[in-house]
């Protein structure tokens, strides 16, 4: 593309990590050179992270609307909120109004198409609820405001996993009855389709894990594996698609199974995430796949009780800058190949990915003493 992309980077909690992660991310001159960054703060917020972390921000400047971003230079849009008292630590009321405003102008930009991608800073949803804000979180909300039947992924990923998951935010106790052959089935399609679309993969190999320990014993356990995870394993294999499965997901996990497959469906949040967050540590980024336009995030939150000590890691921050630009590059690319189909197929030999063997992802039941 011939212009920087236009990166726009919500606030999130005031009272959180989110105004020094961004500070920090943005804090070198040479990412200039590689976007544009529009920040939807208020400026007196901005002011305040930097003159109390000491931070050198270069190149920042205060606007009134995104259209007015300038490229080589760090852009805040004012929000201009009323309420900007910091309560290090603390979610409150006017943090969460802060949080909810910046991405209120964040999707309007978005919409106007005054900016490329969306990049989130951790939000507290304890704080956020209210009359413009009645969801779980991020994902839920975008999937609303997005509209046209849009229907959201949770992918958590850095440069050697990918998870999605089938339920997101959900109690533990409603996790079994959300987990249905047709759930399963639509997690996988949706996913293979982000992996190719998103990631530039031709066929993607996915893994699906277990809900059960040990995938249910043989309905020892439980009998979601055989009555519904199977069959709807099964039927994604029959559409041609590389779904492969259930696994349980302390062997897989373990043994560096999903080092051999493309993405790895987790059935519920902790399952996919905890042991996500262990291998990636500073690098992950959470993206919102499904959406008309890209969305990452840092894959950390609020960070309340580091809140306001110059203590945060920028690293995640700075890959969701990153991760959303490749996306959307990778988007485009995806759309002008789909848009030329002929062409596409006469400089691209296809791939046929080798199937996975049995022996690689087999739990290693020798080492269970459970």
């Amino acid at each position: 593309m011939n212009r920087l992309i236009k990166v726009g980077i919500t606030q999130g909690d005031f009272n959180g990590i989110g105004p020094e992660v961004t500070l920090k991310a943005l804090s070198d001159d040479t990412i200039l050179e590689l976007f544009t960054p529009v920040v939807f703060a208020d400026w007196r917020i901005v002011e305040y992270t930097r003159k109390t972390l000491g931070l050198e921000v270069p190149s920042c400047q205060k606007i009134q609307t995104a259209g007015e971003a300038e490229a080589g230079r760090i852009n805040i849009v004012d929000l201009r909120l009323g309420d900007t008292t910091i309560e290090a630590g603390k979610p409150t009321q006017a943090s969460g109004a802060g949080s909810v405003a910046s991405l209120e102008a964040a999707m309007k930009a978005i919409g106007d198409g005054e900016i490329d991608v969306l990049v989130t800073a951790p939000i507290s949803k304890e704080a956020v609820q209210c009359d413009a804000f009645r969801y779980p979180g991020h994902t839920e909300y975008l999937e609303a405001r997005a509209g046209d039947g849009a229907k959201a992924q949770m992918i958590l990923f850095d440069d050697n996993i990918r998870v999605a998951l089938v339920t997101t935010h959900l109690p533990i106790t409603g996790i079994s009855g959300a987990i249905t052959q047709d759930a399963i089935s639509t997690a996988v399609r949706e996913f293979s389709a982000t992996l190719r679309q998103d990631f530039g993969m031709t066929r993607p190999r996915i893994a699906v894990l277990s809900l059960n320990p040990h995938c249910g014993d043989g309905g020892l356990l439980g009998r979601e594996e055989t009555d519904t995870i199977i069959p709807a394993v099964e039927s994604c294999a029959a559409e041609g698609l590389l779904a492969f499965g259930p696994f349980a997901a302390d062997g897989f996990f373990g043994s560096g199974a999903y080092r051999i497959f493309d993405g790895v469906l987790a059935m519920y949040h902790d399952q996919g995430l905890a042991p996500f967050k262990a291998l990636a540590r500073d690098n992950g980024v959470n993206f919102t796949a499904g959406l008309p336009f890209v969305r990452t995030s840092p894959d950390h939150g609020t960070a309340f009780d580091i809140a306001w000590k110059n203590e945060a890691d920028p690293s995640s921050m700075r890959e969701a800058i990153y991760k959303a630009i490749d996306i959307f590059r990778c988007r485009t690319r995806h759309k002008a190949a789909a848009a030329d189909p002929l062409h596409h197929q006469q400089h691209e030999r296809p791939q046929k990915p080798e199937r996975p063997r049995k022996q690689e992802v087999r739990e290693q039941k020798s080492t269970d003493n459970e």
